[in-house]
């Protein structure tokens, strides 16, 4: 009967890795139970920026009146935080600790500032709506706070958490690690946005309150599995007297590597143009081809589903030695061609068409992410005295910047360009309501292809090579 059980237990070893997602992902220092505790950082991050963008944002406006201008800044808060993303990171690398932790510190400092900004928001939601005791004034005060509690901790929390991911992660295992933390985060997204319009199918405060609650504490108990027995304890690196380079120091060596500066600038240009249709897509589908709520509402769906399949495809070509760059080049390929169809649908009156492009922008995005933070956490893989934090700080920052920013400028130009087609000045051709959109989309192709030209360089014939173990900030390759 053991022997049995031993075969029984063989045979599911040996077709895990080939039919179980992203089990080939895991190690020997890395198991796979190990690395999907991990993981659950990711998904905390994704249920707060459901809540922040998605639920809050139109519940505030809707149900509980707030001008949509200052749900807008509030909303707008978070973003403003990830610029200090690297400062944070390069916090991380240098921490001084007698415990002998760097990231989990940092993991947890950024879990106790969600926490507390979900604690202090539905009192400040109360006040601000003019329902609790005090002037609306101290409800936006409130909420500003809770906001920006909320963004620094995420900001804090995922770049820690990323960095110890890196730290822990086998240079072999590295691109399915990615594409795994990129998946966690989406299926974060996806449940807790189904969670949350289940829950929130016939509104009241109370039940609002209930899930921000509810909120605050789920992401202390995801972050501390996450964390538990992740990161081994090294006194010599955080010891008080160990030798440690500035910020400035750190930030000119970074800046100085040509690879490095062309890698944030592609980051900054394909999140930037990738995010702009975020916004705009399901309105699209809805004025130019009279789709109802719940046929735009698939949209997202679809470009979830094209997300996926470009982790997916990503991680198996990276997996087998496939250069990030190229991978990332590929995606932003995909997403031309995607935009081009999007652009093109509706001359040709196909919704089929759309929803096909749609799928693409999804893949093409999916495939561009997971190459590029390859591409940065192979920069900053390192040996004892790694700066990955800060390496991996500025890849967020950038990224997390420009994507907001790309969100922005998206709804202001459709807007502007619609409002003059409405108005007869850019012609009768182009007085449709399809005009507006159509130009983000086009300016999302032309940083495409700046995207392109900018990462090309940076393409290598061939596998990647075998990397060295001790390649750090002092060793990038100009």
């Amino acid at each position: 009967m053991i022997g049995i059980n031993r075969k029984i237990v063989s045979a599911m070893q040996k077709i895990g890795p080939r039919f179980l997602p992203f089990a080939d992902a895991a190690t020997k220092d890395l198991p796979l139970g190990r690395l999907l505790r991990l993981s659950l950082f990711q998904v905390s991050v994704g249920m707060a920026m459901v809540l922040l963008t998605g639920t809050l944002n139109r519940v505030m406006i809707v149900e509980l009146g707030v001008p949509a201008w200052i749900v807008g800044l509030m909303v707008s808060i978070p973003v403003l935080i990830a610029p200090f993303r690297a400062l944070i990171g390069f916090k991380s690398d240098t921490h001084r600790s007698v415990l002998g932790w760097r990231r989990v510190p940092y993991i947890w400092f950024g879990t106790m500032m969600q926490f507390g900004g979900f604690a202090i928001l539905p009192f400040a939601l109360l006040v601000l709506t003019g329902n609790g005791i005090g002037s609306a004034h101290w409800g936006e005060a409130g909420a500003a706070l809770a906001f920006l509690l909320i963004g620094a901790g995420i900001n804090t929390t995922q770049t820690a958490g990323l960095a110890l991911a890196n730290d822990i992660a086998s240079p072999e295992s590295r691109p399915r690690v990615v594409a795994l933390l990129y998946v966690m985060l989406l299926a974060g997204m996806v449940v807790s946005a189904l969670v949350f319009g289940s829950l929130l199918h016939d509104f009241t405060a109370k039940q609002l309150i209930q899930i921000i609650q509810g909120v605050a504490v789920i992401t202390v108990i995801l972050n501390g599995i996450a964390m538990w027995k992740q990161e081994v304890r090294r006194p010599a690196l955080t010891a008080a007297d160990a030798p440690r380079m500035s910020f400035g120091e750190a930030w000119q060596q970074f800046s100085a590597a040509g690879r490095a500066k062309r890698l944030l600038l592609g980051v900054g240009l394909g999140s930037a143009a990738f995010s702009m249709q975020d916004i705009l897509l399901e309105p699209f589908g809805g004025q130019v081809f009279g789709l109802n709520v719940g046929q735009t509402t698939w949209l997202t769906a679809t470009m979830a589903l094209g997300t996926l399949a470009g982790f997916a495809i990503s991680a198996r070509r990276l997996g087998r030695g496939g250069d990030p760059y190229r991978i990332a080049s590929l995606g932003i390929l995909a997403g031309i061609a995607a935009l081009a169809a999007v652009i093109f649908a509706p001359v040709f009156n196909t919704v089929s068409v759309f929803q096909t492009g749609v799928f693409f922008i999804g893949l093409g995005g999916g495939l561009f992410s997971v190459g590029m933070l390859t591409a940065a956490m192979d920069l900053a893989s390192s040996g004892a005295g790694t700066m990955s934090g800060f390496a991996l700080g500025a890849w967020g920052g950038v990224q997390a910047t420009a994507a907001g920013i790309g969100v922005g400028l998206s709804g202001v130009l459709r807007d502007a360009v619609s409002g003059l087609a409405s108005e007869g000045a850019l012609g009768v051709a182009s007085s449709g309501p399809a005009t507006g959109y159509i130009t983000v989309y086009q300016i999302e192709i032309v940083l495409l292809f700046a995207t392109l030209a900018v990462i090309g360089p940076l393409v290598r014939g061939g596998r990647r090579a075998s990397r060295p173990s001790g390649f750090g900030l002092a060793q990038y390759p100009g």
